[in-house]
């Protein structure tokens, strides 16, 4: 899940208008010459889309009969510009896809299956978990490119000052941020009011916002209830930084960690390269990156994200052959590798991890609370389903709402997103 994709809007729809898209059937094949394809990349365009676009011309040096025209899209943009394109039959060849869109597109018959293609021929180098969140109805539409999920991030030379552990319970946490406020000065802990940072306490009382399977809305259960209890109770209480329900939220709660007035956060590995552009990690080993705290029931997990590579569904055959080509390079091991080293985000294949890439403490940390990442159920209207709550969750973390009242609210516009759930 990557945050502000930085790009005007006025250069994203020049560069979209002069994108020649596989639904168009382009003539280049029937006359001989090379295969032009279009590929959608969604990275960030002054981070991390270099790295792509590097590979892509590799790519094309090595495979001559495909030539590949590389368009970044702003990611806030993309999703609602593929759903236009690909209904109009003109959509991309390839799209870096996040994997909440994955379900949502395949369901409307614009993503090509890939099982049994050259795409996914080294399908067993992928971690499991992550192939099948590609999945809808047993298909897989998506390979894995980059993954992520959220870790408890903190700074270990306060957290040594203070003489505290890494917290391994939400009341252990507590007990740790009022030690670090005592013994260092500094916040131990700084809350967001985001939907999709509400994820761990729900996963640490053995809830989610829906029951997929049991096609049951679960947010204003009991369970969540509890969960959401102890997520309020984080905003409160010495060491504790009260909740920011600002629009700039998530770059104060950013910039207050790296430059060390806070001693941990919950947050994912798209920040890396920021972490260490912060003044309190200069020195790289400062940053201790650890499984989120559990909840009641013992059990700790965050949600799994990142981004595939599918295909579109209405190209020809011969753009979607040159299609699957690319995408077998771009998520091959070397490519994911020079990613990771170029781009510090996270291999979705295990012989990725390199020991050039584990040499990255960042990324080496965050490989080790991978297993307790929770994937997202195929169903086509879960990415959505966190905009109620990022609503819902300021208003109560900011005493407009009460809890009962803010998960009653949020409750029933999830039941409109799903309308045959039960509640």
């Amino acid at each position: 899940m990557r945050r502000g994709i930085a790009a005007t809007a006025l250069v994203a729809s020049l560069a979209l208008a002069a994108t020649a898209c596989g639904g168009d059937g382009d003539s280049d094949s029937e006359s001989g010459g090379p295969v032009t394809i279009t590929y959608w990349d969604t990275s960030n365009a002054t981070n991390e889309a270099p790295t792509y676009k590097a590979l892509v011309q590799e790519f094309e040096a090595a495979n001559k009969d495909v030539k590949v025209n590389f368009v970044n899209v702003p990611f806030d943009q993309a999703q609602n510009k593929f759903d236009t394109a690909a209904g109009s039959k003109g959509a991309p060849d390839v799209l870096r896809s996040e994997v909440g869109w994955t379900p949502a597109f395949a369901k409307k018959g614009f993503f090509l299956p890939l099982d049994g293609t050259e795409a996914l021929a080294d399908q067993a180098k992928f971690q499991p978990n992550l192939i099948e969140q590609a999945k809808y109805e047993g298909k897989t539409y998506g390979v894995p490119l980059v993954t992520d999920t959220l870790a408890l991030v903190y700074n270990k030379a306060l957290f040594e000052k203070a003489g505290v552990e890494v917290p391994k319970t939400w009341d252990d946490l507590k007990k740790a941020a009022a030690t670090i406020k005592d013994k260092t000065g500094a916040d131990g802990y700084w809350g967001s009011t985001a939907g999709y940072y509400g994820q761990p306490f729900l996963y640490g009382e053995g809830t989610d916002t829906v029951d997929a399977d049991g096609k049951k809305i679960t947010v204003n259960s009991p369970e969540a209830k509890k969960a959401y209890g102890t997520w309020q109770g984080l905003f409160d209480g010495k060491g504790l930084h009260k909740a920011d329900t600002t629009a700039d939220a998530y770059a104060h709660i950013q910039e207050a960690f790296v430059s060390g007035k806070v001693a941990s956060i919950i947050q994912g590995p798209w920040e890396i390269t920021n972490f260490y552009a912060g003044s309190a990690f200069k020195d790289k080993s400062n940053l201790g990156i650890a499984t989120v705290p559990a909840g009641s029931t013992g059990k700790a997990g965050a949600p799994t994200g990142g981004h595939n590579l599918s295909v579109y569904a209405g190209s020809d055959k011969a753009h979607q052959e040159a299609a699957l080509k690319l995408v077998n390079f771009m998520t091959s091991a070397k490519s994911q590798e020079t990613i990771a080293l170029k781009n510090s985000t996270l291999p979705t294949r295990d012989d990725a991890y390199t020991d050039k890439v584990k040499a990255d403490p960042g990324i080496a940390g965050y490989q080790t609370v991978l297993p307790a990442a929770q994937p997202r159920p195929a169903l086509p209207e879960y990415g959505s389903l966190w905009t109620p709550l990022d609503e819902q969750l300021p208003q109560i973390a900011g005493g407009k709402k009460s809890l009962d009242e803010g998960l009653g609210d949020a409750e029933t516009a999830i039941a409109k997103l799903v309308p045959d759930f039960s509640k």
